[in-house]
C-alpha cells in the first residue's frame, strides 16, 4: 500500500471539489477534513484494490450527510450575536458567486452526481453506487443536473 500521505497528495483536490461542490465552499475544507482524517484510521484496513477516489468520496458524502444534519440540529436564533468572522465568501457580483449559486440550487441527488461524475470524474457505476441508486438513474441526475444548471448559470464555464 502507498503512504497514506500520498493518498492525500493524490486524491485530496478532487476529494475538495466534491465537498465544495456538494456542501459549498464555506464548510467544504472542514469536510474534507473530517474526510482525510476518517479515511487516516480505516486505511491500513482497506482490500487491495479497492478504488481508493471511489472510497474517499463516499467518505466526504457521508461526511456532508452529517454536516446537513448537524445544521439541521443547529442553534436557535437569539437576539444579540457576539462577533464572530463572516463567512468565506468570494466578491460581490463575481461570476464564481453565480456558479455556486447554481450549483447550490440543483437538487440533492443532481448536484452530487454533477459532482463525482463531473467534478471527480468518476464513472456512473460508482456515482450510483455512492447514491444507492441504479447507474441509468445516476446517468440521468447528472444530465439534469448539467442542464438545470447550465439554464440557471449564465456564465462562461471554463
Amino acid at each position: 500500500m502507498r503512504p497514506f500521505e500520498q493518498v492525500v497528495v493524490d486524491h485530496g483536490p478532487v476529494v475538495l471539489r466534491v465537498c465544495r461542490a456538494v456542501i459549498g465552499p464555506n464548510e467544504a475544507e472542514d469536510v474534507w477534513s473530517e474526510t482525510f482524517l476518517s479515511a487516516l484510521g480505516a486505511y491500513p484496513d482497506l482490500r487491495p484494490g479497492t478504488n481508493i477516489e471511489a472510497w474517499l468520496v463516499t467518505i466526504a458524502k457521508r461526511k456532508a450527510i452529517d454536516r446537513h444534519r448537524a445544521r439541521a440540529r443547529g442553534p436557535v436564533p437569539v437576539e444579540n450575536l457576539p462577533d464572530m468572522p463572516a463567512p468565506v465568501q468570494d466578491k460581490p457580483g463575481s461570476r464564481e458567486n453565480e456558479l455556486w449559486q447554481a450549483l447550490r440550487e440543483l437538487p440533492s441527488k443532481q448536484r452530487e452526481a454533477v459532482a463525482y461524475h463531473y467534478i471527480a470524474g468518476m464513472p456512473y457505476a460508482q456515482v450510483a453506487e455512492i447514491l444507492g441508486n441504479s447507474e441509468a438513474a445516476a446517468r440521468r441526475a447528472a444530465a439534469d443536473g448539467i442542464k438545470r444548471f447550465r439554464a440557471t448559470y449564465k456564465g462562461e464555464l471554463s
